[in-house]
């Protein structure tokens, strides 16, 4: 039995959910009025297990600022004790939400440059899609460059809604500051790139396939995914020169593990 402590969390409830593939899944819950957060930041939910006890997830936020439902997007791990209760949840279902979001995932890190890169690997792709419906976003930078990385096309999730947001009404002038670039690691297709990013990065593919040069005074960069992507991705742009900003320090790098 959860007794609610109301200095904590809210008991929210499940709105909708999407499966893209068989390992990736998005998914809305109502959001408490006096819930606030900065694009980029992340929420901790909890679920009830078959025991009574309780598990939490960090999970940063897919939708805009001013959306009346909080929207995720989150990896089916088999045997999660996290996600296997989520996949079997349904429109109605209770999941309970700390009131106070966390993390520093933010261009706010950045007190200038003209380029913003987003490179994300499979769920790394939430923050961004929060950041993109933020106008502020496209007013600041010349070009935004989002890399969505993952290991089949299934997985590409999201494509039209990013698609969607060249056209969207509050920066439609400014459509055209938009570049998506997907990548997929595994098969064969056309029309995306098909390797790591950071070997795309160390060889110069991704800057080719961009059409958009980069480098420490113009250029700032996210990266969100893996431990592991995020520590590959991190050391390979230290090589070429980048390092991570600080509040007593900024510079070009941000970076942020998605689970």
């Amino acid at each position: 039995m959860i007794t609610d402590n109301h200095e904590k969390f809210t008991r929210e409830r499940i709105l909708w959910m999407h499966k893209w593939s068989q390992r990736l899944i998005s998914f809305r819950i109502s959001r408490a009025a006096g819930f606030r957060f900065t694009p980029g930041q992340f929420a901790r939910l909890g679920l009830v297990k078959a025991n009574g006890g309780m598990v939490w997830r960090a999970y940063s936020m897919v939708s805009a600022v001013w959306d009346e439902y909080l929207e995720f997007l989150s990896i089916l791990v088999p045997g999660g004790s996290f996600t296997a209760i989520l996949n079997e949840l349904v429109p109605g279902n209770e999941i309970l939400v700390e009131k106070q979001a966390q993390g520093f995932f933010t261009t706010d890190r950045f007190t200038d440059g003209r380029d913003l890169w987003m490179l994300a690997a499979g769920t790394g792709l939430a923050p961004y899609l929060a950041i993109l419906q933020e106008a502020r976003t496209w007013e600041r930078f010349e070009r935004l460059l989002l890399v969505h990385s993952v290991r089949e096309s299934a997985d590409l999730a999201y494509r039209d809604e990013i698609a969607a947001l060249r056209e969207h009404p509050l920066w439609e002038a400014h459509g055209h500051r938009l570049s998506y670039l997907p990548v997929v690691t595994r098969g064969s297709f056309t029309g995306v790139l098909q390797r790591r990013i950071p070997d795309l990065l160390a060889d110069g593919s991704l800057v080719d396939a961009a059409n958009c040069p980069l480098s420490p005074e113009a250029s700032r960069l996210m990266i969100c995914g893996s431990p592991q992507m995020v520590a590959s991705t991190h050391r390979q742009l230290m090589h070429m020169g980048y390092r991570l900003s600080r509040l007593t320090a900024p510079a070009q790098l941000a970076v942020e593990n998605a689970w």
